[in-house]
């Protein structure tokens, strides 16, 4: 094993840090786990069947395909529940739940699990961590040959690696990025893999910082707004994969902007550009 999953292991070896999201950026699983997981199992867990066509397509709205892009699981659920608290159906205990989503230092299930020991009376938060394990078993059991990287990822990360160590920064499950990288063949270019038990994604990328990198020499590639925030709060580089553009958005990587990022031509101009063509990508 030549990666860690701790900071405590782990050393700079070069230069350069890549720090690389995995769902929907590495890998292509953001749309088959948002379509045949999260969002079935919020119609089952509460008994949304009567709505579901229209349910199930505002939640990919949610999550996929604007700028709330992969927001964290139960922050989505609690915008979702709350549109369909006011369109369609009573959600009881939906303001606690929001109120949780927007104030807990912590969003898992672990984090959950402890508010539900000290609130027992308040129903909507054991639905939510009902609908969470659900989730998390529903992913298990999608088809291997359906979890695959994007296009060009695995090429891109090896060219990389050449030049730059190589940390997965994720908000994921670490055991599901851990088996879908290991299955096919990515984790081998990678450095250490950080995912939600490590903590947020700003927070990680802070920690690397502290190995001793120059900031203009870290680059953070992504495909939601957490992934453009946590480059932005620790004043690193950011580069998009595109929604529906990943393959484009990986050669693109390979062909010139990691070549910027060594020549240190990547911020200014060509940082600004990228910003732009990721916040206009998801309508912003």
């Amino acid at each position: 094993m030549t990666y860690c999953t701790d900071f405590s292991t782990f050393t700079k070896k070069k230069d350069y840090l890549i720090c690389v999201d995995s769902d929907g950026c590495a890998m292509d699983t953001m749309d088959i786990k948002h379509f045949n997981c999260f969002g079935p199992c919020m119609v089952d867990e509460w008994q949304l069947h009567q709505w579901r066509e229209s349910i199930l397509h505002r939640w990919n709205e949610i999550n996929l395909y604007t700028i709330t892009r992969g927001i964290n699981r139960f922050k989505g659920l609690a915008m979702a529940l709350t549109e369909i608290h006011k369109q369609y159906c009573p959600i009881d205990g939906i303001t606690e739940l929001v109120d949780w989503a927007q104030t807990s230092p912590e969003l898992s299930n672990d984090s959950l699990q402890r508010h539900i020991d000290s609130h027992p009376n308040s129903a909507i938060f054991a639905k939510a961590l009902s609908w969470s394990k659900a989730v998390n078993k529903a992913i298990t059991n999608l088809p291997e040959e359906e979890i695959k990287p994007f296009s060009c990822a695995l090429e891109a990360l090896q060219f990389a690696h050449e030049r730059a160590d190589v940390a997965i920064v994720s908000s994921a499950n670490i055991g599901a990025v851990l088996e879908e990288w290991q299955r096919h063949g990515l984790i081998q270019h990678t450095d250490i893999v950080l995912a939600q038990n490590a903590g947020s994604k700003a927070f990680c990328i802070g920690e690397l910082l502290k190995k001793g990198y120059d900031k203009n020499k870290v680059l953070m590639c992504g495909d939601a707004l957490g992934d453009l925030q946590a480059a932005e709060k620790n004043g690193v580089l950011y580069y998009p994969i595109l929604v529906r553009n990943e393959k484009a958005s990986w050669e693109q990587f390979i062909d010139q902007a990691f070549d910027k990022l060594l020549d240190g031509t990547y911020q200014g101009e060509y940082q600004a550009q990228k910003r732009a063509e990721f916040l206009k990508n998801l309508g912003e």
